[in-house]
């Protein structure tokens, strides 16, 4: 636990639904049945999802247990994007309240709905997380997600108001309007992505503030795979607690998992409103409990986009609950589509950012730069410099390189060229931060 951090209290029973506390018996068995009726609302009235199940042989009158489960066909991004853009419905588009879209960047951007039910579903698993971070009722809490077509904004903006809390809806970008308004409104909570975080801790530093005494008690981050040494970075930066929410859009928004404040030990799964399995990426072999895999999640209550086994390519394992009776899926620090492989070495960036933050005179900005200039991939890791650490001399930036060098080639296994650069030189994202920049020819 960093040093210096607020003192929270922890939620009372009262405080807590009776499903946290349940046992897992109950809970296994509102699984089972809300399970059930997922399969049949899906085979239903998503042609897709029936055409895919008659290939595979399974029915929905098949299921008599949790782990058969296994039979049914995965869902992946590129049924969305086959059926786009309101293919995987289950109502008609009538009944829909609000739509939301991924980027696209990739190819089409994936369309998720929501109808009345769906979004009060999502609007207490929000207030339920935040509850879970720290926060209660009365809280001002400052939203520095992007409101708009991503599921961050908005999500986080009904959960807080779920939760009776007082929002203020700042959204991304313009980040000495961020500093100000906290400065002078007093949030005791913010909601953004953890590389943002950094961007507004270092906005207060070039304003000559200490963003340690700022109003902020806690930070919850998602959006964007974090590690551990970066929360340590954000709670020394703010003095305040740093805590992990994680969501996607294509199976709700934020609020699928989320930190318990006072463990602070991996992400409680709101398990009784999706069913999580780990698999093996390459084969898709269910995995047991503790085995690190690919998360694969089942909604078990949503009407407008029920998702049966959808391939979130996010890399964990399952864990058993300790703050709540939920199990625990670890904390997410790579994705398996994010993996690098140089050299015949594979490797993920939060790797990288854990070795560079080792180093005290190195900042949570970076980016990994992959080339091949000749037949092999090269890798160049550029680290910025931390405001107050800046060396003195170029002797002591190449110590500084040289070290964060050896440690990459001797924990990773990987020759990387390191560049250190002064502080303001690495481009600060207002949304998911870019660690990758693939310069490889394609094809």
């Amino acid at each position: 636990m960093t040093a210096g951090l607020p003192p929270l209290a922890p939620p009372s029973r009262g405080e807590l639904e009776p499903i946290e506390l349940a046992s897992r018996d109950e809970i296994a068995a509102l699984q089972l049945a809300r399970l059930r009726w997922t399969l049949r609302h899906a085979y239903d009235n998503v042609a897709h999802f029936r055409a895919r199940c008659e290939a595979e042989g399974a029915h929905p009158d098949d299921l008599k247990q949790l782990a058969e489960l296994a039979r049914f066909p995965f869902t992946t991004k590129d049924d969305l994007r086959r059926t786009y853009p309101f293919g995987m419905f289950a109502v008609p588009r009538e009944k829909l309240l609000r739509l939301h879209a991924s980027s696209g960047t990739t190819g089409k951007p994936t369309v998720v709905g929501y109808t009345k039910h769906d979004l009060d579903i999502w609007a207490d698993l929000v207030a339920r997380s935040i509850r879970a971070s720290g926060g209660r009722p009365g809280d001002l809490i400052h939203i520095a997600y992007g409101y708009g077509l991503f599921t961050g904004g908005l999500g986080a903006h009904y959960g807080a108001e779920r939760l009776g809390c007082t929002v203020i809806p700042v959204s991304g970008g313009m980040t000495e309007r961020q500093v100000q308004i906290i400065q002078d409104f007093k949030p005791t909570i913010i909601m953004v992505t953890p590389s943002y975080m950094l961007a507004i801790a270092d906005e207060f530093e070039r304003q000559g503030l200490d963003p340690r005494t700022s109003s902020l008690k806690i930070g919850i981050h998602g959006a964007e795979p974090w590690t551990n040494a970066l929360r340590g970075e954000i709670e020394r930066r703010m003095a305040m607690h740093a805590v992990d929410i994680y969501g996607l859009s294509e199976v709700l928004g934020p609020g699928v998992a989320n930190e318990c404040v006072e463990s602070k030990d991996g992400l409680h799964l709101w398990e009784d409103h999706f069913y999580p399995e780990v698999i093996d990426p390459a084969t898709g072999t269910v995995l047991p409990d503790g085995e690190v895999g690919e998360l694969v999640l089942t909604t078990l209550t949503k009407e407008a986009l029920p998702m049966v086994r959808y391939r979130t390519r996010d890399l964990t394992r399952l864990l058993p609950g300790t703050a709540r009776s939920m199990r625990r899926m670890e904390k997410i620090t790579g994705r398996s589509d994010d993996m690098l492989i140089i050299r015949g070495v594979n490797l993920f960036p939060s790797q990288i950012e854990e070795l560079i933050l080792k180093q005290q005179a190195l900042s949570g900005h970076y980016l990994l730069e992959v080339s091949r200039p000749r037949q092999l991939d090269e890798l160049k890791v550029i680290a910025e410099l931390r405001p107050e650490a800046t060396p003195n001399s170029a002797a002591a930036e190449e110590r500084i390189a040289a070290a964060l060098q050896h440690d990459v080639k001797s924990l990773i296994g990987v020759t990387a060229r390191i560049e250190i650069v002064p502080v303001g030189k690495i481009e600060r994202s207002i949304g998911k931060a870019r660690r990758v920049i693939d310069l490889r020819p394609k094809g």
